[in-house]
C-alpha cells in the first residue's frame, strides 16, 4: 500500500520546502564562502506551523553533507549546559555545575553565563572553552566547523543568550586571529529560531545586541501558484493523480500556510486512498479541507489565542463577526463598545504579535487563515466589560 505522502506532523521533513529555497541558499552559501560571511549568524521568525524546526532540520542536513558538525538543541532550561556537553569529549563526566551568575535547577545544573566544573577538569570549561577546543578536533577538516541549530529561542533565558553570544563572537574573534585563509579557517554557524514577537523583544534588549547582527529572515505565506504546483508533483509522485483545477482550489483553502498545505494535502490524499482511488477528486478535495480546518484549529489557533489577553480576545472575536472578509476598524469600535484609541491600541499591538495584518485603509485580516472560523466554533467572544483600556 502506497504510503501518504504529505507530512503534516510537527517538526516532521515534508516531500517538498515550498518557498524557502532563497533561504536554504543564504544558508549554504554561508558555510561555503568562508569565514565572516553573512548567513553563519542567522535569525529566523515566523508563527506556529510556518516550518521553523523543519527548515533547522534542512539546515543540518547541509551543514552534515559539507562534512560540518552539527548540534540540534531546543530552547529551555539548562540550554548551555547541554550546549557544553554535546561539544565535550565522551570521556569527560559532568558531575555537577556550577555557574555564576546562576538559577538552581535542583539535582542537576544551573541555568548560566556558561561555566561548568567537570569532575575532570580542576578550572572551569566554558562553552567558549568547549567551542574552541572542539574545532581543534582532527575530526573538524580544514574549512569546516559547527553548526548549532536553536529552536523556540523565544523560551531560553536572557542568560543563556548572553552566553551563547558572548561565547560565539570570542570564537569568532579568536578564529579571525589564527595566522590561516579564511577559506581554510574553521568556524561557528549558529541558527536561532522562534516566534516573531518574542524574538523581538530579545533582539531589542541591550544585553543581547549580538542577535540583531545576525542576518535575519522572516517566514512568510508560500505563493498559491507555488503551493498548486507542489500539490501536482508531490500527489502524482506517490503514485495517484489529481486535476490543475482540483491542485488550485486546494491551495487557495490554504492560504500559503506551510502546515496548511501540509495538512490540506494528508486529508484530501487520505480521502481518495479510503475510496481505493487513485484520482483525488473534488469530493476528496472538500474532504480533506474540512478534516484540515478542524486539525488546524487545534494545532495553530488555540495555541495563539492562549497567548492573547482578555482585551486583544474581545478585538479578535469582533473581527470574526466579518467572516473571511477583512474588518473594518470603525465596526470593531461598535461592537467592542471601546473607543477608537483602545482599537487602535490593540490593532498595533496584534500586528506585531502576527495575530493581524493591515488589508487596506481601515482595514485588517487574520494572518492565520481560519482563524475566524475558529473563534466563531469556539464561541470565543469575550465579555465587553472585560479589561477596559480606555
Amino acid at each position: 500500500m502506497a504510503a501518504n505522502p504529505f507530512k503534516p506532523t510537527a517538526g516532521k521533513m515534508p516531500p517538498i520546502l515550498i518557498g524557502r529555497d532563497g533561504l536554504i541558499e543564504d544558508f549554504a552559501e554561508a558555510l561555503d564562502n568562508g569565514a565572516g560571511a553573512p548567513g553563519r549568524i542567522m535569525l529566523i521568525t515566523g508563527q506556529r506551523g510556518f516550518g521553523k524546526t523543519v527548515l533547522l532540520t534542512e539546515f543540518r542536513r547541509i551543514a552534515a553533507a559539507r562534512h560540518w558538525e552539527t548540534i540540534a538543541e531546543t530552547a529551555s532550561e539548562g540550554l548551555v549546559d547541554r550546549l557544553i556537553a554535546a561539544l565535550s569529549p565522551s570521556d569527560i563526566h559532568m558531575d555537577q555545575a556550577s555557574l555564576n551568575p546562576s538559577i538552581g535547577i535542583p539535582g542537576v545544573a544551573t541555568a548560566s553565563l556558561g561555566q561548568a566544573h567537570f569532575q575532570s577538569a580542576v578550572e572551569p570549561f566554558t562553552l567558549r572553552n568547549a567551542l574552541l577546543k572542539r574545532l581543534e578536533s582532527r575530526k573538524i577538516g580544514k574549512g569546516r566547523g559547527i553548526v548549532i541549530t536553536i529552536d523556540e529561542t523565544q523560551a531560553a533565558s536572557k542568560a543563556d543568550l548572553v552566553s551563547i553570544a558572548t561565547a560565539v563572537q570570542h570564537v569568532t574573534a579568536s578564529i579571525d586571529e589564527t595566522d590561516v585563509s579564511d577559506a581554510d579557517k574553521k568556524g561557528v554557524a549558529i541558527v536561532f529560531a522562534g516566534l516573531p514577537h518574542m524574538l523581538n523583544e530579545l533582539v531589542n534588549n541591550e544585553v543581547t545586541t549580538f542577535l540583531r547582527r545576525a542576518m535575519r529572515r522572516e517566514l512568510e505565506n508560500a505563493l498559491i501558484p507555488d503551493v498548486k504546483n507542489a500539490f501536482l508533483e508531490t500527489v502524482r509522485d506517490s503514485g495517484k493523480t489529481i486535476g490543475e483545477d482540483d491542485a488550485m482550489t486546494a491551495a487557495r483553502e490554504t492560504n500559503g500556510y506551510p502546515y496548511m498545505v501540509q495538512l490540506v494535502g494528508y486529508y484530501m490524499w487520505q480521502s481518495a486512498q479510503r475510496r481505493r482511488s487513485d484520482v483525488i477528486g473534488p469530493e476528496d478535495v472538500e474532504n480533506g479541507m474540512r478534516d484540515a480546518v478542524l486539525a488546524f484549529g487545534d494545532a495553530v489557533c488555540a495555541p495563539a489565542l492562549d497567548g492573547v489577553d482578555p482585551s486583544g480576545r474581545l478585538f479578535l472575536s469582533c473581527m470574526a463577526q466579518d467572516g473571511p472578509s477583512p474588518s473594518r476598524t470603525a465596526d470593531i469600535a461598535d461592537r467592542a463598545g471601546r473607543s477608537r484609541s483602545w482599537v487602535n491600541k490593540y490593532r498595533s499591538i496584534l500586528i506585531g504579535e502576527r495575530m493581524i495584518r493591515p488589508a487596506g485603509r481601515g482595514l485588517i485580516e487574520f494572518t492565520v487563515p481560519h482563524f475566524g472560523d475558529y473563534l466563531r466554533s469556539k464561541g470565543n467572544a469575550v465579555d465587553a466589560q472585560t479589561d477596559y483600556v480606555p
